[in-house]
């Protein structure tokens, strides 16, 4: 009895320590793959910082900014104004007032510069910062037969213009999305891509727009779509709405320039305003060919006055539609205005990359 009951207890013993070595893997395994399924994404954010007058404000530092999502307090993870180095915020840093768009450029009285240990470094960070990839979307449909040269005038010195850290892509349409030049630092390829541009029939601008927001969608960084319409759109088969929310989602700027025949369409007109203005862009109408010129200087400056801002997400339940809130703190600060995106909704990566039924009938052509 005492020998079968030493067998027993033997075996009890063993079964434990089976069971011990057994489930530690498992238990492992299972860390990982929980650990596996995070998924973490960077939330940037364009930001426009005006005075009273419209004047752009230069010299603001991470800790003016305060950023919340859902009424959640966001940490910065990288900083950058302009063009200039992408930074990670100082810890010791005190506020300072900016200066005024006359000494843009300049940093703001008594701003210390970024020290060496604040520079960031990393492969994720340095591409999400790096330069701005800029589309341009022309329209080419019947309504621009009598403004064809100017607009192609306004758009080849637009290009001319821009910062040479940024790559722009040059992309038409009438019923159908041409994409002229993909994106490239080469600007003598993408004004050549604007001058070989023919005239075609109806405009599909919303179908248009929306898959070039999906080109854009997947890239890091500041990226904005600036758009040229002659008119109303009188072929698309998807909303204005559908295209604000995805550029809002996947943080792509939109700015508009349209002639006065946008401008005498009210529906026209208000989707207009209310896609730019959605994506913290803008919407410029022009009654004549100065007036392009000016718009598209407009979008350059405003374009190299941003603030990129970005950070990781605070845990936060929510699934859908998340209000962000972007304020300035410190002395004086009250008295600017800011222009941003106010919120996004996180999407599947087949939301952002599916597009095929809008896609069957746009050319492809790479020059």
């Amino acid at each position: 009895m005492m020998k079968r009951n030493r067998i027993i207890v033997g075996v009890g013993i063993g079964m434990s320590a089976l069971l011990l070595v057994a489930g530690a893997p498992r238990f492992a395994a299972q860390d990982e793959a929980a650990h596996l399924r995070v998924t973490v994404n960077l939330v940037q954010l364009n930001v426009a910082v005006t005075d009273s007058k419209g004047n752009y404000i230069s010299g603001l530092k991470p800790e003016n900014f305060e950023i919340t999502e859902d009424k959640i307090p966001q940490r910065i993870a990288t900083f950058e104004e302009g063009n200039g180095p992408a930074i990670r915020p100082g810890q010791d840093r005190e506020s300072t007032s900016p200066s005024e768009a006359s000494g843009a450029g300049q940093p703001a009285p008594g701003g210390a510069p970024a020290e060496a240990s604040d520079r960031v470094s990393g492969a994720e960070i340095a591409s999400s910062m790096a330069g701005a990839n800029i589309y341009i979307l022309f329209d080419t449909s019947n309504y621009m037969y009598r403004g064809f040269v100017y607009a192609q005038d306004a758009i080849s010195d637009f290009v001319r213009s821009m910062d040479n850290a940024s790559q722009i892509a040059f992309y038409s349409y009438s019923r159908d999305l041409s994409r002229a030049t993909m994106l490239t630092a080469d600007r003598f390829r993408v004004v050549n891509g604007v001058r070989s541009t023919v005239a075609g029939d109806d405009a599909a601008l919303y179908n248009s727009l929306l898959m070039t927001v999906k080109d854009a969608a997947v890239l890091t960084g500041r990226k904005a779509i600036v758009v040229f319409s002659n008119g109303p759109d009188n072929a698309s088969s998807v909303p204005p709405e559908d295209v604000a929310e995805l550029a809002q989602d996947t943080g792509t700027i939109i700015y508009i320039v349209s002639t006065r025949l946008a401008q005498d369409d009210p529906v026209s007109a208000a989707a207009f305003e209310r896609m730019s203005r959605a994506t913290g862009g803008k919407a410029y109408f022009a009654g004549n060919w100065r007036k392009e010129k000016e718009a598209f200087s407009s979008i350059q400056s405003d374009l190299s006055h941003l603030y990129s801002v970005s950070y990781y997400p605070q845990a936060n339940p929510n699934r859908g539609w998340r209000s962000i809130s972007v304020k300035l703190v410190g002395p004086g600060m009250e008295k600017y205005h800011i222009r941003t995106r106010d919120g996004y909704r996180l999407l599947p990566p087949t939301q952002i990359n599916t597009g095929d039924d809008l896609a069957a009938g746009a050319s492809a052509d790479q020059q």
